[in-house]
């Protein structure tokens, strides 16, 4: 898929977003809108998958570790075919499978059952590691929030994940420095974050996570480490492509009114008539 296309898929991807958690009436719109390139690029582009087979053996794992950005995952799964776009509207009403945090169970293309932060790379360093054991060739993707990696437990993981060469491993930190309380660098600053994974052995790119040239390009990096697992440390703007979100802290975990969902789907509608 050329770049053009990834730029309109993404904007599909956050009217997806847009429409369940105004659905909802709860969610979490922010991270999910400010990681909706990343999400686009692993479903479209990088990872091995077939929505027709959402169980084959050798196909590439994915675990969302923010598991409230949920409204990501599950819009990217349905433009990629996993279930109809329009399911997007049940979310988290009583009785859809589509509940506020992914439910590996229930949900097709679901990888993981995540929620609890700092739980999620544990599982895809579990996956890596088992992989590795059993010779298989398969590759691992885990995304983090940037407050998520407050967490200890990710850096237990991560020790793990670098001590035991985890090449087949692929770390992305979300880093809109923004989480639920305010800043991240104001609540309990991560940064360097970069320099954090470094010292647990990860070879580290730092990009802009709404680029898909710089996207792109560090995924293919990743593929040529040996020896390491890498760490993609994203810098995003959380609310992305909706005016009155960006760089909001309120908009971590709000939905949107009537009146905000019509000017939203607007804005985007705006960006898909550019492109």
């Amino acid at each position: 898929m050329d770049k053009s296309a990834l730029m309109k898929t993404a904007n599909e991807v956050r009217k997806g977003i847009v429409t369940a958690v105004y659905n909802a009436k709860s969610g979490h719109p922010g991270g999910s809108l400010s990681a909706a390139d990343i999400y686009t690029y692993l479903y479209f582009e990088e990872m091995n998958i077939d929505p027709k087979d959402p169980q084959k053996a050798d196909r590439d794992r994915f675990v969302l570790s923010k598991g409230h950005t949920a409204p990501g995952l599950y819009s990217v799964l349905a433009n990629r075919g996993y279930f109809p776009v329009e399911d997007l509207k049940t979310l988290r009403h009583t009785g859809s499978y589509l509940q506020g945090h992914p439910d590996m169970k229930h949900i097709p293309g679901v990888d993981m059952s995540s929620g609890s932060l700092g739980q999620g790379i544990s599982a895809a360093v579990g996956m890596a590691a088992s992989a590795k054991i059993f010779n298989e060739d398969f590759r691992v993707y885990a995304l983090l929030g940037d407050g998520e990696i407050q967490e200890g437990q990710v850096w237990e993981a991560a020790m793990l994940a670098g001590h035991r060469k985890l090449d087949n491993l692929v770390v992305i930190v979300d880093n809109n420095n923004l989480q639920i309380d305010g800043p991240v660098s104001e609540v309990n600053s991560p940064y360097p974050i970069d320099k954090k994974f470094e010292a647990f052995n990860f070879h580290v790119i730092n990009i802009d996570g709404n680029d898909f040239d710089q996207i792109d390009a560090a995924f293919k990096e990743a593929r040529t480490v040996k020896g390491q697992p890498t760490a993609i440390v994203a810098k995003t703007l959380k609310g992305k492509g909706v005016s009155f979100m960006e760089n909001q802290v309120g908009w971590h975990g709000s939905a949107p009114n009537d009146e905000q969902y019509a000017t939203a789907m607007a804005d985007l509608e705006k960006v898909g008539e550019a492109l």
